[in-house]
């Protein structure tokens, strides 16, 4: 009687003959190259499984460089923003400058009198109420100063030094009610006293007759009676004159010359018996 089941090859035998097998093989194909085909139709095979297994891995080297390169182009965006606001800053101080010269310059030429000696003083401080117009500059009787002293800018008369410490000066407008200043037609050399109301564009004269020969447009200039204020320096132009027959005296109005609300620098005339401010 046959068995039911055949008994093959131990297992031992089995791996003693595939490891003798595959030492065959790799010398045969180390000498002869045998398994080569075989390996390129492997690789060829199981490239497309490769690129798929790559794939995620470039995606995402992809975004990784991407994302780089969009930060490093903000960063350098934000550089370039940065350059360019301090280059216009630069520039907006440059023509502030430019701004400056041209006012200081203005100022400069504005002397008519250059006999007497010129000093440039910068604003401090403003005190405008209704009844005290006011300003403090930065030069005092160290500098020359004295009580007294016409101040003008490049326009025409602003006020005159009303107090005076060592290191700075305090300047009446003369658009203070308490000012008053000779003045004279320039058109005609009629004299009289311009008096400050309380307003920056505002001055007045109440003491000449109905028929004083003044009218619109007229230039008001310094008369030089009193000594303080050379004579010739602009002060305002007639704005009105407003008549009434009931009474003797006109009421005319004068807008000042010099820019009593936007003073920064001014002159400091020298008086007539000076010869130097130092």
């Amino acid at each position: 009687m046959k068995p039911l089941f055949l008994q093959g090859p131990s297992t031992t035998a089995r791996l003693v003959l595939l490891a003798l097998l595959s030492l065959g093989v790799m010398v045969a194909d180390h000498r002869e190259g045998l398994m080569e085909p075989v390996r390129g139709a492997l690789s060829t095979a199981v490239q497309p499984v490769r690129l798929i297994a790559a794939l995620p891995s470039r995606l995402l080297d992809t975004a990784d460089h991407h994302f780089a390169s969009r930060r490093e182009l903000i960063a350098e965006n934000q550089r370039l923003q940065e350059r360019q606001r301090i280059q216009q800053a630069r520039l907006q101080r440059l023509d502030a400058l430019e701004v400056e010269n041209i006012r200081l310059r203005t100022l400069l030429e504005s002397s008519y009198d250059l006999d007497r000696p010129i000093l440039i003083a910068d604003l401090l401080q403003v005190d405008l109420d209704p009844f005290s117009h006011l300003i403090e500059i930065d030069k005092g009787s160290r500098a020359g100063v004295r009580v007294g002293q016409a101040a003008i800018d490049g326009s025409g008369v602003i006020g005159q030094v009303d107090r005076v410490t060592p290191l700075s000066a305090t300047v009446r407008l003369i658009s203070d009610p308490s000012h008053g200043l000779p003045v004279r037609v320039n058109r005609n050399g009629l004299r009289s006293v311009l008096f400050g109301t309380g307003r920056l564009d505002t001055l007045v004269i109440s003491s000449l007759p109905n028929n004083a020969d003044i009218e619109p447009g007229d230039l008001l200039v310094t008369s030089g009676l009193g000594g303080r204020f050379p004579s010739g320096y602009p002060v305002g132009e007639v704005r009105s004159v407003n008549t009434d027959p009931s009474r003797p005296f006109s009421e005319i109005e004068v807008e000042p010359r010099g820019a009593l609300g936007q003073v920064q620098e001014i002159l400091l005339i020298a008086d007539p018996e000076e010869s130097t401010v130092d």
